[in-house]
């Protein structure tokens, strides 16, 4: 198990700007800048320090949908289908949906509302929230159509307890966010840096890896004819996650600018680590739900995925890839350009309008 944080000396430990008894107090350097990660609640909108938060909120705007728009009863003659390998598949990736996004939510509230000081900032993670809530009654009403069975739905909810895979999922994102969970203020170096991993870790592996391979296995079977309400509702969430990673990335990149030296070579090999074991407990999954292996869907290839998603989360951090591997599903391009495209032309008319701009239907997967 890799070394989580790095040795602390005085000079990380020591509360910035503080009184004795703990209280903010007015800062001896007043040449410094206020940094995004500064303790305290900053609510001054205007003039705007980071309109580009801003931005990204009122584009999240855009994209309201809501799950009665999604038709999961039109699945049911495919699931009556499956074969018994595939039925395996489709019980665990909707046992891994029933608490994947709790996980996710929480973080939203007890981690990076409290941390990230800034009100535009803070707008954007309100309508996240919003999202997640809605991805939370999407997958609900999932396992209500899937799981008639009120003891296979029990089971399901249970599968953090239960499934070995799943169990492994949720330590690792645990592992990583319940040091920063106890943290009040970031008044430190350290504890700045135990944040940046904490958010790098519910952006890059939990959001970008975690749920890419989710949603592969949901455009795996739309490929294949099958399951096209998931496929459907599965690319809004897609549509959603991206929109999430990307502005979780954009905190990085603010981060870097103003407080550069916490990106040393420390941090690179602690998130380098971090990618390579969230890529191990997401294969550790595939090897669940794949088995011996299904026509174009196996553990191999799931390996070679994750991979490329990996290197691709380390340089958008602006850190090397360590795997070098391409992916090996078309269909994940195919099915997602697809179903952008179709998000937009099913919106009402008057929702329509609201929508300026172009569709970026380039993200890699």
């Amino acid at each position: 198990m890799p070394t989580r944080h790095p040795a602390t000396t005085p000079e990380d430990t020591t509360p910035e700007n503080t009184t004795p008894e703990g209280r903010r107090s007015v800062p001896t350097d007043t040449t410094r800048p206020q940094s995004l990660l500064d303790p305290g609640f900053e609510l001054t909108l205007r003039p705007m320090r980071y309109p580009a938060f801003y931005e990204r909120y009122r584009d999240a705007i855009k994209n309201t949908w809501t799950v009665e728009e999604v038709d999961l009863h039109s699945d049911v003659p495919d699931l009556a289908r499956l074969t018994p390998a595939e039925r395996h598949l489709i019980g665990r990736l909707v046992a891994f949906f029933a608490t994947g996004d709790s996980i996710v939510a929480n973080n939203l509230v007890l981690t990076l509302y409290k941390h990230v000081n800034s009100p535009e900032a803070r707008l954007y993670l309100s309508r996240q929230l919003f999202e997640e809530a809605v991805h939370v009654q999407f997958y609900l009403t999932l396992l209500d159509t899937y799981l008639p069975d009120p003891r296979e739905r029990a089971a399901a909810f249970a599968a953090i307890e239960n499934i070995p895979s799943i169990r492994d999922k949720a330590r690792f994102c645990f592992t990583w966010m319940d040091s920063v969970e106890r943290i009040e203020r970031l008044e430190s170096r350290a504890d700045r840096r135990r944040f940046l991993l904490n958010l790098i870790c519910f952006a890059a592996c939990i959001e970008g890896l975690f749920f890419y391979g989710a949603f592969a296995y949901v455009y795996w079977f739309r490929s294949r004819g099958l399951l096209h309400g998931l496929a459907t509702g599965t690319n809004w969430v897609f549509r959603d996650e991206t929109m999430h990673m990307g502005f979780a990335f954009d905190v990085v990149d603010t981060v870097r600018k103003e407080e550069p030296e916490l990106f040393d070579d420390a941090l690179r090999a602690q998130v380098t680590d971090m990618l390579r074991e969230a890529v191990e407990a997401e294969l550790q999954f595939a090897r669940d739900l794949c088995g011996d292996g299904l026509p174009g869907m196996n553990t191999d290839s799931m390996r070679q995925y994750l991979e490329c998603v990996a290197d691709q989360r380390l340089t958008r951090l602006g850190f090397p890839p360590v795997y070098g591997s391409e992916n090996p599903f078309a269909f994940m391009e195919l099915q997602g350009v697809q179903e952008l495209t179709n998000f937009f032309e099913r919106r009402p008319s008057a929702y329509q309008v609201a929508v300026e701009g172009t569709v970026d239907l380039d993200e890699d997967f």
